[in-house]
């Protein structure tokens, strides 16, 4: 049985939408094993529903303000929106220097858990789940797509990946379409690769692939530029672009009313 827990009222986006604490299992698939309850939050339109629903997949830093600006921005859509947090269950707060401590593919078991959790909600559209996810979220969205999770069968119908690091030798079984957004000057997660993943998709009319010139890392986060660690202390930039990021926003909400209404 699927065990909810309300803990606490969080956050109020100007009376158009709330945030509730909620916690459910990791759920095995595939190769993901299930991984411990994972800890979550809620945010949700006006009204009763039924509102499709989008499962946000934070970035390698965890929940926080990036995360907290996409769910007011798609609630504003008229979506529904769980953000699952996987890293705090297994023990850290983030894993942008540790890669390994918790992977794209060990979050999977948390996206399953959020769908069979999506499913015992009546103000939740059954079978309309799309999942939304940026650099480390954006990667688990693609794992999440591959045809040996079978994802597809609980509920969900779409993704977009912001920025993923893509793995055409693992990723290329994707079987939901895909909105894949990328920087070309991107030294984290590098456009290239993502390029050779769509070559090499068995289904290559599933993904829609964007590749932005002039964009680097992180380009829809409105912050500062600015250059940060990750993997051995290696330093990637950060930039806000003023072209990609609308763009790309525009993108993604068109692309979940396609596949979500």
């Amino acid at each position: 049985m699927i065990r909810a827990i309300a803990i606490a009222v969080l956050v109020l986006f100007g009376g158009h939408a709330w945030a509730q604490g909620v916690s459910f299992p990791s759920v095995a698939v595939g190769t993901s094993q299930a991984g411990p309850e994972v800890k979550g939050w809620i945010s949700r339109p006006p009204g009763d529903g039924p509102f499709p629903a989008i499962i946000l997949a934070h970035s390698c830093a965890g929940v926080g303000r990036h995360t907290d600006g996409w769910a007011k921005l798609l609630v504003g859509w008229g979506y529904f929106v769980l953000v699952p947090a996987s890293f705090n269950p297994r023990g850290t707060k983030a894993v942008c220097t540790t890669p390994g401590v918790v992977t794209p593919n060990m979050r999977v078991a948390d996206i399953a858990g959020a769908l069979d959790y999506l499913a015992t909600r009546p103000d939740v559209v059954k079978g309309k789940v799309g999942i939304i996810g940026h650099s480390h979220g954006g990667s688990t969205v693609i794992r999440s797509a591959q045809s040996s999770f079978a994802l597809a069968k609980r509920g969900l119908v779409a993704g977009v990946a912001y920025y993923p690091g893509c793995n055409p030798q693992f990723d290329a079984g994707i079987d939901i379409p895909v909105l894949l957004l990328a920087g070309d000057k991107d030294d984290w997660t590098p456009s290239d690769r993502c390029r050779k993943l769509v070559g090499s998709l068995a289904r290559g009319d599933l993904v829609e692939a964007v590749y932005y010139p002039e964009a680097y890392h992180s380009f829809d986060a409105k912050a500062v530029d600015r250059t940060v660690s990750g993997a051995g202390g290696k330093p990637h930039r950060l930039v806000y672009d003023t072209v990609a990021a609308p763009d790309a926003e525009a993108r993604t909400r068109a692309f979940l009313a396609k596949y979500l209404h």
